[in-house]
């Protein structure tokens, strides 16, 4: 292990046991302020563990940290949660993008504005690690060229624990971005409330859609009511929209209205929909667009679709087979395709002559607890939803089930960890 390592490159990389059996993820890395003069010292890694639980790793643990992996001396880790002290800093949190000052290595003249790209440490004759380095990007003044970046020692470098509304956000959103939606919105839950919705407010609609869907709902609330209004309602477009619907009724009424009318009239549509049926039934709970495909589509076309990026897992193992037109609600409901038949069949098969109508389809108004004694009857991850007509209205989906039957609160870290036992031994 080198004598210097820069901490934000931490972040992300798997944390492994001696026997290389991997035990969690780097989120952040811990400094402790001194009452003196001296850097701060580096103590500990926080590592995100299954379930999403965070805790403390002591530096003095860890025998090995490079581009690849942390590795740990030892397997054995105090789960308790990990609960910042006081004169401690985060890293990534709290000192990553902050504004500062590089003075001249004179000590004389105006010093260099710029924001923190990484902070680096260095390993003493005390076996201490302690901050050494701060890696900065200059400030340019011009909206069309970013600044270098170069290092200064800790000592030249002012305003770095300054007050927190001294922090940009775009260093920490490139080390947020590559995450999956679900880390994403578990690692905004750890920030201030005001970071929380700095960073969300830089995202994309189309990323920011993805991470308020796997957020708890107080969370959602509180972050999209930080935007106006067309920017609320541009992400609520991008939302599924039975997580759209299930935000929107965490509103009230006049801003749910509001928003609705702001949204385009196609994207809003199956949202009002979806909101008009009874909670915790096939209506509230399903995804009103499934794949859909008529019965004169192809094998080959249905696998095409199915391919698309942009589908769920979930929504995209079975095709639903219905006459035009081809949006919910659709014309007579035929049948469904698994994409494992679909993996079977010639592809220049007719859909029509392979569907799955067996199965009795759900009707809206139809209970979320017989929803899922059907769905685990048959194994299935997801059933049709029709209306009187037999027009196919949308699908639920296995998440859909998973989501509405766990506590409202499942989401929330803060909530799972006041349910588990502190200071479990592994």
């Amino acid at each position: 292990m080198g004598t210097r390592v820069y901490l934000a490159r931490l972040a992300g990389l798997g944390v492994f046991d001696p026997n290389g059996d991997r035990v969690g993820r780097v989120r952040d890395a811990v400094v402790r302020l001194r009452t003196t003069n001296r850097p701060p010292q580096v103590v500990g890694l926080v590592a995100e563990m299954a379930l999403r639980r965070r805790i403390f790793l002591p530096i003095g643990r860890v025998i090995s940290m490079d581009s690849e992996a942390v590795v740990l001396s030892t397997g054995t880790l105090n789960l308790r949660r990990f609960e910042k002290r006081p004169n401690e800093l985060l890293v990534v949190e709290e000192l990553l993008d902050r504004r500062v000052t590089v003075m001249p290595e004179t000590g004389d003249g105006h010093g260099t504005p710029g924001n923190v790209v990484d902070i680096g440490m260095d390993l003493n004759r005390n076996n201490e690690w302690l901050v050494t380095r701060v890696a900065v990007r200059e400030h340019t003044g011009r909206l069309a060229r970013r600044g270098h970046v170069f290092q200064a020692e800790f000592e030249r470098v002012r305003n770095l624990f300054g007050p927190t509304d001294t922090q940009g956000t775009s260093n920490l959103l490139a080390l947020l971005e590559p995450m999956r939606p679900a880390d994403m919105a578990n690692a905004l839950q750890d920030l201030p409330d005001a970071r929380r919705n700095e960073v969300a407010a830089a995202l994309s609609d189309r990323k920011l859609a993805d991470v308020l869907e796997e957020l708890p709902e107080h969370d959602q609330v509180e972050i999209l009511s930080r935007l106006d209004r067309e920017r609320a309602a541009d992400v609520l477009e991008r939302m599924d929209p039975d997580d759209a619907a299930d935000l929107l009724a965490e509103l009230p009424k006049t801003e749910q209205t509001v928003l609705l009318d702001l949204m385009e009239p196609e994207e809003a549509a199956p949202v009002r929909q979806l909101m008009s049926y009874q909670p915790n039934t096939a209506g509230a709970v399903m995804t009103s667009e499934p794949v859909i495909m008529t019965p004169d589509a192809t094998v080959a076309e249905a696998l095409a679709r199915i391919r698309e990026p942009e589908l769920s897992p979930v929504v995209a193992a079975q095709v639903f087979v219905a006459r035009a037109p081809s949006a919910t609600p659709t014309g007579k409901y035929l049948g469904m395709v698994h994409f494992q038949r679909l993996l079977r069949e010639p592809p220049a098969s007719i859909l029509g002559g392979i569907v799955d109508n067996d199965l009795e389809p759900l009707r809206p108004t139809i209970s979320l607890g017989e929803i899922t004694k059907r769905m685990a009857t048959y194994d299935l991850v997801a059933m049709p939803v029709v209306d009187n007509t037999h027009r196919l209205l949308g699908a639920v989906t296995v998440d859909d089930v998973l989501d509405h039957s766990l506590p409202r609160d499942w989401r929330d870290r803060d909530a799972a960890d006041a349910e588990a036992e502190d200071g479990v031994q592994l």
